[in-house]
C-alpha cells in the first residue's frame, strides 16, 4: 500500500496548488487494507449485537411476567452465543501474521503486529464554527478551508501508510491535538463533539467528549504502525534486521509514553497491563531481531563465540518467557489472543533449546590445544552457569575429555526436549499451524540437535543424562525503549499545555570565561546550577530558564553543544540571550471527561451507540468582543501571558494567518 498524494481539495484559482501527503487509499485492496475493512464490519457486528443485549437486559429487569423472562433469557443465549463468535473473529483477526510479514521469501520466525484502532467519522466543521461565533465573536465561516484541512488530516490518519511517512502523518495530527484542545476545548464549554474509538481487542466502543481519548488513540496507531514496519523488514539483511531493531524500540517507547501519559483510558487495549505486556512484547521482539543480527554472518565453530551465542539465545528465551508470564495472568489472559501466548511460549521453548545446543557443541566439537587461550576459556564456561554441574571446576571440565562429554550429552539432550515441547505447542493452535515457515524452521533445529546426538553415538547413553543447570541470559546489546523525535523536542516542550511568560533578554557578559550557570536538556536547552550572585542571575536569568536565542540566532533547536558554541564567541562586551519561563499553576483540563464505555464486557454505552452526529445544538451569538481564536495566546500590546504557544516581541496582523499550521514541525509555534 503506497501513499496517495492528492490536491488540496481548493477551487481551481485558490491557493498555491501545492499538495499535501493524505493516507493510503481506502479502496485499495491490499491485504492489510481487507484486514482493517474486516476489523471495521466486525465492529459494526459487535455493536448492533451489544445494543440487542442492553435492551433485553433492560426488559428483563422491567418486566415480572415469567413467561416474557423466559423469552428473554433465551434470546439474551443467542445475543451472548453471537457475541463469542464475533470475539473469536476478531482475534483470529489479530492473530492473521502473514500480513505483516516481509514480502520477501525468508526464513525467519514471524514477528507479531499490532493492528489499527478503528474510529468513527467526525465533522468538526459546524461545532468549531458556532464556537468561533459565540466566543471569538468571528465568522466562522472563514476559516471552512483550515477546519477542512484539520478534518482531511484526522480522516487520512484512518489509512495510514506502512512507513515513515505514514508516523509523520499521525505525528503530524497528534500535535495539532494540544492546539485544537486550548483553542475549542473549553473547560466551561461542551462542543458536542464525541470521539468514538473501538477496542482492538474486544471490538467495544468507547466514547469521549475530550481529547484524551484522541491523543491516546493517536499513540496507540504509531506504535502499532512502528510494529507493522518492523514485521515487515526484510530481516535476511543487515539493513533490514537494524530497521526492525529500531521499528520494536520505538513501538515500545511510544507505548510506554502512552503508558505513563494517559493513565486513565477507559479503553481496555490502552490499560496499564496491557501496555505493559505491549512493551515487553516489543521489546522481546527487537531482542530476538539483535541476536539474528549477531547470527546473520554465521556463527563461528569456537568456543568462545558458541558460548556467547548461547547466552545470546538464553536472554531472549528469558524475555518471552516474561511476555508469557504476562499474558496468562488476569485479567488479560481473557483477552489476549490464543496465537499471541502460544507464539511467545513457543520461542520461550525454542531460543532455550537453541542455547543449550551452542553450549553442547562448544563441549563436544572442541577441546583445549596448545594455542587456545585456557585463561580466557575457563572465564567464559564460569559465567555460563549459576553454578557448575556436579560441583566440577570449570577448568576441569575443560581438560577432561570425559567431562566434557558427559556434560555435553545432557545439554543436547535438553536442547532436544526443548525443541519437541515446541513442536507440541505449536500443534495445539490452529492459527499457528498456518505459519509453514515456522514449523520448518522448529523441525530443522529439532533434526539438527538429533543429528548432533546421532555424530556423537550418544543414543544408548541417553538413559545416564546428567541434569545440567539452566544457562545464564546475558547480552552485548539491550534492547531499550526509544521515543521517536515527533513525541520529543521543542514541539513536545512549547505545547499548548504549558503557559509561558513573555520572551525577555538577559545581558551575558563573561568573568574569566565563566557564564555563571549550565546547561542541559537536548533541544531546547535550559538554565541549570545557576550562581545567584553571578551578573546574568542579576538581570533576571532564574534557574530552570529556556533560552530560544542568542543574539539575533534562534536556538530552540539547537542542542547544548550548539549553544554552548554560540556562547564561546561572546565579546567583552557580551550578548543578549532571549529565555521564556514557565508560569506556575498551569490549568489542566477537568477530570470530567464523559466516558460512556466502562469495565468489560458487560458493560458500554447506550449514549456511544445511539448518539447520532447529525444532531447538533445551534449556538446564539454573543455581545461581548473577544479576541480572534488565531491571536488567543499571543502576547500584543495589552496582554503578556500565552496559553498557546511563546508571544514575540511585536506583532502586526496585516492579513489572517492559517488556523493550522501546514507542518507539525512549524518552529514559529514552538
Amino acid at each position: 500500500m503506497t501513499d496517495a498524494l492528492l490536491p488540496n481539495g481548493l477551487k481551481e484559482g485558490r491557493g498555491d496548488g501545492k499538495y499535501f501527503r493524505k493516507g493510503c487509499n481506502p479502496f485499495a485492496q491490499t491485504g492489510r487494507s481487507k484486514l482493517q475493512n474486516k476489523r471495521a464490519s466486525l465492529n459494526q457486528q459487535i455493536i448492533k449485537q451489544m445494543r440487542m443485549r442492553a435492551g433485553a437486559e433492560n426488559l428483563l429487569r422491567a418486566t415480572s411476567n415469567n413467561k416474557v423472562k423466559e423469552m428473554v433469557l433465551l434470546e439474551l443465549s443467542y445475543v451472548n452465543s453471537n457475541l463469542q463468535l464475533l470475539m473469536g473473529q476478531l482475534e483470529g483477526l489479530n492473530s492473521s501474521m502473514e500480513v505483516y510479514q516481509s514480502s520477501q521469501e525468508t526464513a525467519n520466525i514471524p514477528l507479531i503486529a499490532l493492528g489499527l484502532k478503528e474510529t468513527k467519522e467526525i465533522d468538526f466543521s459546524t461545532p468549531f464554527k458556532d464556537y468561533i461565533i459565540s466566543h471569538y465573536n468571528e465568522d466562522g465561516a472563514t476559516y471552512e478551508d483550515e477546519l477542512a484541512d484539520l478534518m482531511d488530516l484526522r480522516q487520512s490518519c484512518r489509512t495510514p501508510s506502512r512507513s515513515e511517512a505514514g508516523v509523520e502523518l499521525l505525528a503530524r495530527y497528534f500535535n495539532h491535538l494540544p492546539l485544537v484542545e486550548s483553542r475549542f476545548f473549553s473547560p466551561t464549554h461542551h462542543s458536542g463533539i464525541f470521539f468514538t474509538w473501538y477496542d482492538s481487542f474486544t471490538g467495544v466502543p468507547v466514547c469521549q467528549q475530550n481529547l484524551s481519548l484522541e491523543k491516546a488513540s493517536m499513540l496507540f496507531n504509531m506504535a502499532a504502525l512502528y510494529s507493522q514496519m518492523g514485521t515487515r523488514s526484510d530481516r535476511q539483511t543487515t539493513a533490514g534486521l537494524r530497521e526492525a531493531i529500531s521499528a520494536f524500540q520505538k513501538a515500545a517507547g511510544i507505548l510506554n509514553h502512552l503508558k505513563e501519559t494517559f493513565t486513565h483510558t477507559p479503553s481496555y487495549d490502552m490499560s496499564p497491563a496491557m501496555l505493559a505486556m505491549l512493551i515487553r512484547m516489543m521489546l522481546a521482539q527487537a531482542q530476538e531481531c539483535l541476536f539474528e543480527q549477531l547470527a546473520l554472518p554465521g556463527v563461528r565453530n569456537e568456543v568462545l563465540t558458541l558460548l556467547r551465542m548461547a547466552q545470546e539465545a538464553a536472554k531472549v528465551s528469558e524475555i518471552y518467557d516474561h511476555v508469557h508470564q504476562s499474558m496468562i495472568q488476569t485479567p488479560l489472559k481473557d483477552n489476549v489472543p490464543f496465537f499471541w501466548s502460544t507464539m511467545s511460549q513457543v520461542k520461550t521453548n525454542h531460543y532455550r533449546s537453541m542455547a543449550h545446543y551452542f553450549v553442547a557443541s562448544a563441549l563436544l566439537d572442541h577441546h583445549v590445544g596448545p594455542s587456545d587461550d585456557e585463561d580466557q576459556q575457563e572465564k567464559t564456561l564460569s559465567q555460563v552457569y549459576n553454578h557448575l554441574p556436579d560441583g566440577c571446576s570449570p577448568l576441569e571440565i575443560l581438560k577432561k575429555r570425559s567431562e566434557r562429554r558427559r556434560i555435553g550429552r545432557a545439554h543436547i539432550h535438553r536442547a532436544i526436549t526443548g525443541h519437541e515441547e515446541a513442536l507440541r505447542i505449536y500443534s495445539l493452535c490452529h492459527h499457528l499451524n498456518k505459519l509453514e515457515v515456522l514449523q520448518d524452521i522448529l523441525k530443522a533445529s529439532h533434526q539438527r540437535s538429533l543429528h548432533k546426538a546421532s555424530d556423537k553415538q550418544m543414543e544408548e547413553e541417553f538413559t545416564d543424562y546428567l541434569d545440567v543447570p539452566g544457562i545464564i541470559s546475558k547480552t552485548e546489546q539491550q534492547a531499550e525503549m526509544d521515543v521517536p523525535a515527533a513525541l520529543k523536542g521543542p514541539l513536545s516542550v512549547f505545547s499548548a499545555k504549558q503557559r509561558w511568560t513573555p520572551p525577555r533578554k538577559v545581558r551575558l557578559r563573561t568573568e574569566d570565561r565563566d557564564v555563571g550557570f549550565t546547561l542541559k536538556g537536548d533541544a531546547p536547552v535550559q538554565v541549570v546550577s545557576l550562581d545567584p550572585l553571578c551578573p546574568a542571575a542579576g538581570d533576571g536569568l532564574n534557574e530552570g530558564d529556556y533560552i530560544v536565542a542568542v543574539g539575533e540566532a534562534e536556538c530552540k533547536w539547537m542542542g547544548v553543544g550548539e549553544v554552548m558554541r554560540l556562547l564561546k564567541d561572546v565579546d567583552k562586551q557580551g550578548v543578549d540571550i532571549t529565555v521564556v519561563s514557565v508560569l506556575e499553576g498551569n490549568p489542566t483540563m477537568p477530570a470530567k471527561s464523559a466516558t460512556f464505555c466502562g469495565n468489560l464486557p458487560k458493560t458500554y454505552s447506550m449514549i456511544c451507540l445511539a448518539y447520532d452526529g447529525d444532531d447538533k445544538r445551534g449556538m446564539s451569538r454573543k455581545i461581548s468582543k473577544k479576541s480572534s481564536f488565531l491571536s488567543w495566546g499571543l502576547k500584543n500590546k495589552l496582554k503578556s501571558a500565552s496559553t498557546v504557544s511563546l508571544p514575540t516581541a511585536e506583532q502586526s496582523w496585516n492579513k489572517p494567518c492559517p488556523a493550522f499550521p501546514s507542518s507539525y514541525k512549524d518552529a514559529a509555534l514552538y
